[in-house]
C-alpha cells in the first residue's frame, strides 16, 4: 500500500515543482506572462514599468510551491521526514483541490452561458484539482505509515 501512496505523492511533488518553475518563468517573461496566467493587471503594469514588486511576490509563490513539492517528496520517502508532515500534506492537498474545484463551475458556465471561460483557465483549474487529489490520495493511503514513523522516532 505504501508504494502506491508514494507514487501519488511523487506525482504531486513533481507537479508542484513544475508549477514553481512555471512561476519562475513568468518572472523572466514579465507582463505578457502575468496577463496570460491571470495575474491582476496591476502586476503586469508594474512589471512593464520595471518594478521589482511583481517579481518578488511571484518569487514568494515559487518558494511556496517548491516547499510543497519537498513535502510531497518527504511524504513519499524520497527525502527525510519534514516537520508536521501529515498536516502539511493535508493542507496542501486541500488548498490545491479547493482551487481546482472551480473547474466544475467553469465548465458549467461554458456550457450554459453566453459568457465563455477561456480554455486555459479551465486547464489551470483542472491541473490544480489533479495535483490536490494526488496529495490527498497519497496522504490518505500513507496516513498510518506516517503515524508509525512518528512512533519509531520517540
Amino acid at each position: 500500500m505504501m508504494r502506491r501512496g508514494n507514487q501519488w505523492l511523487k506525482l504531486g511533488g513533481i507537479l508542484s515543482f513544475v508549477v514553481a518553475l512555471l512561476h519562475l518563468v513568468i518572472i523572466f517573461v514579465g507582463a505578457p506572462a502575468y496577463r496570460y496566467f491571470g495575474a491582476p493587471e496591476g502586476y503586469a503594469r508594474a512589471a512593464e514599468s520595471g518594478s521589482a514588486s511583481p517579481g518578488m511576490r511571484t518569487l514568494v509563490l515559487v518558494t511556496i510551491f517548491a516547499i510543497w513539492g519537498l513535502y510531497a517528496f518527504s511524504g513519499a520517502g524520497v527525502i527525510r521526514r519534514l516537520p508536521l508532515l501529515r498536516i502539511a500534506l493535508l493542507l496542501i492537498g486541500i488548498i490545491y483541490t479547493l482551487r481546482g474545484v472551480f473547474v466544475f463551475q467553469q465548465i458549467f458556465q461554458t456550457l450554459t452561458s453566453s459568457e465563455q471561460v477561456e480554455p486555459r483557465k479551465i486547464v489551470f483549474s483542472l491541473v490544480s484539482l489533479i495535483i490536490g487529489l494526488a496529495y490527498l490520495i497519497g496522504t490518505v493511503i500513507n496516513w498510518r505509515n506516517f503515524r508509525a514513523s512518528n512512533r519509531e522516532r520517540k
